[in-house]
């Protein structure tokens, strides 16, 4: 009797088991990592005034953790912060704020943040494919594909860009 396939199915079953249990591992201690900085954060920025980078990153680990309202009020902390603060990282900011104000429903509001990014850093594709995808939850399709569009001048490869655009030519009305 041949006892090599259940030795087969056995050995792949282990194996199986290993590789979840070592990412449940690697989860558990990303999670760790990422609830470690949360309460640090807190921690310090309710004794003390912190900087715009730790304001945004604690917007973003509550964008993460999908509190938009605590997120985007740290968002606005950073943009206040006296320090002098690169273009293109107070863009990251503006669009933090934009997706934040997406994920409300709050179209018209999430559309200026990411015009501020855009102003700011007009090469920033992210931005652009979040501009388009707010201006088509308003039902403004000419400017949505516009904006991916722009994006796809800047990043021919954009996948969503290219998906989401097609998509929007087929709603379009022609001009013949």
């Amino acid at each position: 009797m041949n006892t090599s396939l259940p030795l087969v199915y056995l050995s792949f079953l282990i194996f199986l088991l290993a590789l979840v249990a070592g990412l449940v591992v690697r989860q558990v201690f990303k999670t760790r990592k990422v609830e470690s900085t949360l309460s640090k954060l807190q921690k310090k920025l309710s004794q003390e005034k912190g900087t715009a980078q730790e304001y945004y990153q604690l917007g973003s680990i509550y964008l993460d953790k999908k509190l938009f309202t605590q997120a985007i009020v740290q968002f606005q902390k950073a943009l206040k912060c006296k320090e002098e603060i690169e273009d293109e990282n107070k863009a990251l900011i503006y669009n933090g704020l934009g997706y934040a104000y997406v994920a409300q429903e709050q179209y018209d509001l999430a559309v200026r943040q990411y015009k501020e990014a855009l102003k700011l850093y007009p090469e920033y594709v992210t931005a652009w494919n979040n501009l388009a995808f707010a201006y088509d939850r308003k039902k403004l399709t000419a400017q949505a594909l516009e904006a991916y569009e722009e994006a796809l001048k800047l990043d021919p490869d954009n996948q969503t860009a290219k998906k989401r655009a097609e998509s929007l030519r087929k709603r379009l009305p022609t001009t013949a």
